[in-house]
């Protein structure tokens, strides 16, 4: 994964409360497993509104969702989806438990506010106006709004300003742990590492 570390742009604005999985990636293309050019299938069932703020080719870095985004079904499609479409950040006032854990996973931030600031954000997006979330100081920065504060666990924080993926990050904080347990598991049993014909 790359490394998110700082984020600038103009920020899309999707203000759906309960806006689910089904929604963001439609069942019926759940037989499509590889993962880059998903983001052609995302909001497919609402693309052809005319007030619809997502459009093939965007390219905002932000969306500022409403809230319960990503409830429903845990389908992974939704996420990757979302990031195929170039989104690296998700700010709402909250989200579904298992989309919220999986943008983590796949190197998108979700930044959980209280109304007020997603409302003021918002605002600014339907301006034209660029916002910056700073993920290491973990802060987010519109001009003409003061700096908005954001929590993120410690550990995801460090695995996306690190381009960390679960097993990279095990490997980073425990690799040298790996190694001497299997160079001591070789001594005390060299039959389990035997090279296979």
């Amino acid at each position: 994964m790359s490394k998110l570390v700082t984020v600038t742009g103009p920020a899309i604005s999707l203000p759906d409360a309960d806006m689910d999985t089904d929604i963001i990636y439609p069942a019926r293309f759940l037989l499509i497993t590889e993962k880059k050019g998903l983001g052609a299938y995302a909001f497919a069932d609402r693309r052809d509104e005319p007030d619809f703020p997502i459009r093939a080719g965007d390219s905002r870095p932000i969306l500022i969702a409403g809230p319960n985004f990503g409830c429903g079904s845990s389908r992974e499609q939704a996420p990757w989806a979302i990031f195929d479409l170039g989104i690296r950040i998700i700010i709402a006032e909250s989200f579904g438990e298992i989309f919220y854990a999986n943008c983590f996973r796949n190197n998108m931030l979700p930044i959980r506010l209280d109304a007020s600031r997603v409302g003021a954000l918002r605002s600014h997006a339907e301006a034209g106006g660029t916002i910056t979330v700073d993920l290491e100081a973990r802060l987010v920065k519109a001009q003409g709004l003061p700096d908005i504060a954001f929590d993120v666990a410690n550990d995801r924080r460090e695995a996306l300003l690190k381009g960390w993926n679960d097993t990279t990050r095990i490997l980073a904080l425990h690799g040298g742990d790996i190694t001497a347990f299997e160079a001591a598991q070789q001594r005390a049993a060299p039959w389990l590492w035997t090279a296979r014909k």
